[in-house]
């Protein structure tokens, strides 16, 4: 397996000719250690030199690059003054309801500018990562009325776990308080509850579940919560046609298994799939397309590395295991994922637009089928972009860690 290392120089590749070239790769890395910014695999590359100094263009980096849109997007304050955002949904009447991580609910009626706050939350374990999470609501509300939203739920032992609860809004207060489904607690780590929330055409819940920071116990075993997708019936049942139903020792709500850490699902709009994409550790960022019973591999195959600098795994792909449709290196850190369908970006629907927390950006990846073709910068210089969501109005509304929500204007050109 060939390895690029960036570093503050131009590139030095590697081709692969067996172990003279892995033992001189130790021996540059060993001498120019202090230089290195990561350390990258990527797939078995020809070249006409073994190594290969100054010569970066014989090296297709096109998963790992991100170029600037050269149009022009105004990001419009819609709500100022939300601490942490990370779930946004509207209802019918055109109300917005927020979630703040600091485990509040606030709704924005349609036409004004301060949100009023929902009472009837669970207890929330929050902090560090965790607190009030995503928010959905069901396809049918308008008859039932149903909300779903994800929450760190603390136990009787101190450790936390993720759970979704569905609820339903009297005025101001939550009513009917639910939760359908609640993942074993391991640990009190604070890190990688996932959370993200969509419906599919059949009116099942997918919801994501991070690792937990146990990356060695929890992804590879379908007997045990978190590193999944799952999918259960709007008030919790199992489907039964999920994977692992006839699995006496699994969990039956998992759909997905071989997950880091979750932060952006969305349903396509013409074929209903269901898309995610996760952080990855140092590098290996995702996109995958979700299959029934699939394995996507963490850890034991990834395009990152730890945050150390140290190897996670020597392997990028294994027979069983699903490969991205796309990946980045280094990373973008990305949360909350949107497809756009709306004529207010005629050029661009079809298209996904993903936040990234690390850049500050909102980044949209160019589709062709289920083939990531690209991926630029349509905005900048947000700080944390935490979600991502289309509204009724047809416009993108961006969620940015201690700033607010803001609505994306598109230049006439566009």
């Amino acid at each position: 397996m060939a390895k690029l290392i960036m570093m503050k120089y131009p590139f030095i590749l590697i081709r692969p000719i067996g172990k003279t070239s892995m033992s001189l790769l130790r021996n540059i890395k060993s001498k120019i250690k202090g230089n290195i910014k990561f350390v990258r695999k990527i797939s078995l590359i020809t070249t006409s030199c073994a190594l290969v100094p100054f010569c970066a263009n014989s090296v297709d980096i096109a998963p790992t690059s991100l170029s600037k849109s050269e149009r022009n997007i105004t990001a419009q304050l819609h709500l100022a003054d939300t601490g942490i955002p990370w779930g946004m949904v509207w209802l019918p009447n055109g109300d917005l309801l927020i979630t703040l991580r600091d485990g509040e609910l606030k709704r924005l009626k349609k036409g004004k500018v301060i949100a009023e706050t929902i009472s009837g939350l669970p207890e929330i374990a929050v902090g560090r990562q965790g607190g009030l999470l995503d928010i959905v609501v069901h396809p049918d509300y308008a008859s039932n009325g149903w909300i779903y939203f994800s929450y760190a739920k603390p136990d009787h032992h101190g450790n936390k776990s993720t759970a979704i609860m569905r609820a339903k809004l009297q005025g101001k207060a939550l009513t009917e308080q639910e939760d359908i489904y609640v993942a074993q607690a391991y640990g009190n780590k604070g890190n990688h509850f996932g959370s993200r929330l969509v419906f599919d055409n059949e009116g099942d819940l997918y919801f994501s579940i991070g690792d937990r920071g146990q990356r060695d116990k929890n992804p590879q075993n379908i007997t045990r919560d978190a590193g999944k997708i799952y999918r259960v019936r709007d008030d919790g049942g199992i489907p039964d046609d999920n994977p692992f139903v006839n699995n006496d020792e699994a969990k039956k709500a998992i759909y997905s298994y071989g997950h880091r850490n979750p932060q952006g699902m969305v349903k396509h709009p013409i074929t209903g799939d269901i898309w995610t994409h996760e952080h990855g550790p140092r590098g290996g960022d995702e996109i995958n397309l979700i299959g029934k019973g699939k394995n996507y591999g963490w850890p034991v195959i990834s395009y990152g590395i730890n945050y150390s600098g140290t190897e996670i795994t020597e392997l990028t792909q294994k027979k069983g295991m699903e490969q991205p449709l796309w990946y980045w290196d280094p990373s973008i850190a990305p949360s909350g994922m949107a497809f756009i369908t709306s004529e207010k970006y005629p050029e661009w629907q079809g298209n996904i637009v993903i936040g990234s927390l690390k850049f500050g950006q909102v980044v949209m990846v160019t589709l062709e089928g289920n083939k990531v073709v690209k991926a630029e910068v349509i905005k900048d210089e947000l700080t944390r972009v935490r979600n991502i969501k289309q509204g009724p109005d047809g416009y993108v509304y961006v969620a940015v860690d201690g700033k607010g929500i803001f609505k994306l204007i598109p230049d006439k050109s566009l």
